[in-house]
């Protein structure tokens, strides 16, 4: 049995969206690897809201785990739970973030993807293929959005292109919540009106966007790419379910067996790293 007040043998997983394409695959291979070696895996979700990250971090400091796996709440913005953070960690329980982590909190490592990186692999894949008026969609609450933003706008740069700020447009988790869960399109049919301009090209946060703008294009009898090419990050199955089929990085490793070993290095006491993973360019009809 446990001895008293010895933490069961949990981990803790804490992503934004449950139901976010991305993330049943991070969970079957993180808590794969954590069965392996004796863990369970408790899974909650913040909506990617400050305040429901707030609670499920009081939560783990009353009642605690052997360790966190956490995708933080809204990572480009200073955070006002970093201080719970810290007394997790002083508490002895082990914490590695997914995707991105707060600018506050960089000595905990992370597990992400190379999103500038990225962004510049397809600026460049777009300049190379002669594009040279080139605009952009991005979240800007999650640190991904302007990771993205900075490879893209980088590349355009270094071809020798104006970067033109008005083509690149930001939208956020509540206005990502209006376009999913009401079906109000006002957001992508604004960005075609006032921001794509002339633009041969437009580089999207994710494929969730992606797909929904290709769809609003074709709308407004824009041919996609003929007309206006699109590409986008993490080949999902929706990159493969639209009328165009979307060009799109794809994942290259697993994040969720790289989050989970940097997690089990922890639990043996050994210094960690964050790790930053690769992308492959998957080339589709879009773009």
């Amino acid at each position: 049995g446990l001895l008293p007040g010895a933490a069961p043998r949990q981990i803790a997983v804490v992503t934004s969206f449950l139901d976010d394409y991305i993330f049943p695959a991070i969970l079957h291979d993180a808590s794969g690897v954590f069965s392996r070696q004796g863990y369970s895996t408790a899974v909650y979700a913040t909506e990617n809201r400050v305040s429901a990250e707030r609670e499920i971090l009081l939560r783990l400091l009353e009642e605690p785990v052997s360790g966190l796996l956490v995708e933080g709440s809204k990572t480009a913005l200073p955070t006002p739970n970093a201080g719970l953070y810290q007394r997790l960690r002083q508490a002895g329980t082990p914490v590695v973030f997914l995707h991105g982590a707060y600018a506050e909190l960089d000595q905990i490592p992370c597990v992400a993807d190379d999103n500038y990186g990225g962004g510049y692999q397809l600026a460049r894949y777009l300049t190379g293929r002669g594009h040279r008026e080139i605009a952009g969609i991005f979240k800007s609450d999650d640190i991904q959005g302007p990771q993205r933003y900075h490879g893209a706008i980088s590349a355009i740069r270094d071809a020798g292109l104006a970067i033109r700020d008005g083509r690149f447009a930001w939208y956020d988790t509540e206005d990502r919540r209006c376009l999913l869960e009401e079906r109000d399109g006002r957001l992508l049919t604004d960005f075609l009106q006032k921001r794509v301009g002339n633009a041969t090209a437009v580089i999207c946060y994710n494929d969730e966007i992606a797909y929904r703008l290709i769809q609003v294009l074709l709308e407004a009898g824009r041919r996609v790419p003929e007309e206006v090419a699109v590409v986008s990050f993490d080949n999902s199955y929706l990159s493969q379910l639209g009328p165009v089929p979307i060009t799109s990085l794809s994942h290259r490793s697993r994040m969720g067996r790289a989050a989970a070993e940097q997690m089990t290095g922890l639990l043996r006491g050994e210094a960690v790293r964050s790790k930053f993973l690769e992308w492959e360019l998957v080339i589709r009809t879009s773009g």
